[in-house]
């Protein structure tokens, strides 16, 4: 029987991202949600304790965690804010690309001093006309003597208006769909490189979202990961590797919902005993267990292949859209046990709730993610 139990130091690792959440994230989490603030102090403690950067090898100086444990880690942030949790990861994804496709010379030049000093960094893909296809590309990347021009625009990206670096995909040629991509690494302070305002965002709102237009941005050789054409497999490589935190992040927000309405079951009376003693409030808190216990099976399953070496397409797309769907379920159950209380922003889960609905999202919809599961299913029983 598999043994589930955590080592000393991963239960050391564990209490570590625990600790900071409790500490630094939840004091700040509702102001820095009601008044859309980054809170940039935190996100430099968090570097400074290791909690950044966390998939960089400790080569070059970064935390050299697997997917097991940044996951332990992503849960107990995703507990403390969920918006602070993707700030804090989002160099993960940025700088995974260099990880996976990067000459050595490139992961020096990036990576170490990424790791010596509070930087942050975006990843590039999504547009506004392409969303969910990615191989629609409308960056264009031409060839211009011994390097590249960038012409384009990418929404949505995560810590854009703060970011050093960012990882960009552009096609060569669009009618070569996903053929044509390549990727590139493009410092902020390239000309031609304009990052736009915050924006205002339902949930994730201590989290910076914004465009980055690339004006005419000249790019050297030297800075595009991997071959011409090779950036959409590039990228789906990384979104694979990625996918499982997110996962954790989720179950993190459900495990938060679950806490805050047990807790108040017990405190909550009605009709002369506490709301936690009437069968229809104990169905739902059984239901929501369920949910935050299997999110998390699932993603630590994901992150185990991942660690092993195997391929975890499908397993992490399954921990993704699961836990995702699951911190929907959990956050939506939470607010009905609070009741009218719940709806307002006095109280901590209508939060969760619009926290939550974003993990269905990023990193590839739930949608997509059907896709691949389904996808990867019917290739496993290919004759």
């Amino acid at each position: 029987m598999p043994d589930f139990s955590l080592s000393p130091d991963l239960e050391s690792l564990q209490d570590l991202a625990r600790k900071f959440a409790r500490t630094e994230m939840m004091p700040r989490a509702a102001e820095c949600d009601r008044r859309g603030i980054f809170p940039e102090e935190i996100y430099r403690k968090a570097f400074d304790l290791g909690l950044m950067n966390l998939n960089v090898p400790a080569e070059y100086g970064g935390s050299g965690l697997g997917a097991f444990q940044q996951c332990l880690i992503v849960e107990e942030l995703g507990y403390g804010c969920a918006g602070m949790t993707t700030s804090i990861i989002a160099n993960c994804l940025a700088l995974e690309p260099i990880l996976l496709g990067g000459t050595e010379a490139q992961k020096r030049e990036v990576l170490e001093p990424f790791c010596r000093s509070y930087h942050l960094a975006s990843f590039g893909l999504t547009e506004p006309g392409g969303g969910s296809d990615a191989g629609s590309l409308a960056t264009r990347a031409r060839r211009d003597g011994e390097g590249y021009v960038l012409s384009g625009e990418k929404c949505f990206i995560t810590n854009a208006p703060h970011a050093s670096l960012f990882t960009v995909f552009a096609t060569l040629d669009p009618e070569l769909r996903h053929k044509g991509i390549s990727a590139f690494y493009v410092p902020r302070e390239a000309e031609g490189v304009v990052p736009g305002k915050d924006e205002e965002k339902m949930g994730h709102r201590a989290s910076s979202t914004g465009t980055v237009r690339f004006e005419q941005v000249r790019v050297p050789a030297a800075h595009r990961l991997g071959a011409e054409g090779e950036g959409f497999p590039l990228a789906m490589r990384t979104l694979d590797m990625t996918r499982t935190p997110i996962g954790a992040l989720a179950t993190g927000i459900a495990q938060c919902a679950l806490d805050h309405a047990a807790r108040y079951s017990r405190e909550r009376h009605s009709f002369g005993k506490p709301i936690g003693e009437h069968q229809a409030i104990q169905m739902k808190l059984a239901m929501m267990t369920s949910q935050v216990r299997a999110a998390r099976l699932l993603t630590w399953q994901a992150a185990t292949l991942i660690d092993a070496g195997k391929n975890a397409t499908l397993e992490s797309s399954v921990a993704k859209c699961f836990a995702s769907d699951a911190a929907m379920r959990v956050s939506d159950e939470a607010i009905q046990i609070f009741g009218g209380y719940g709806y307002m922003k006095d109280y901590p889960v209508e939060k969760l709730l619009r926290d939550a609905k974003l993990t269905q999202i990023y990193e590839g919809s739930n949608e997509i993610q059907r896709i691949v599961i389904a996808r990867e299913l019917l290739r496993r029983y290919a004759p």
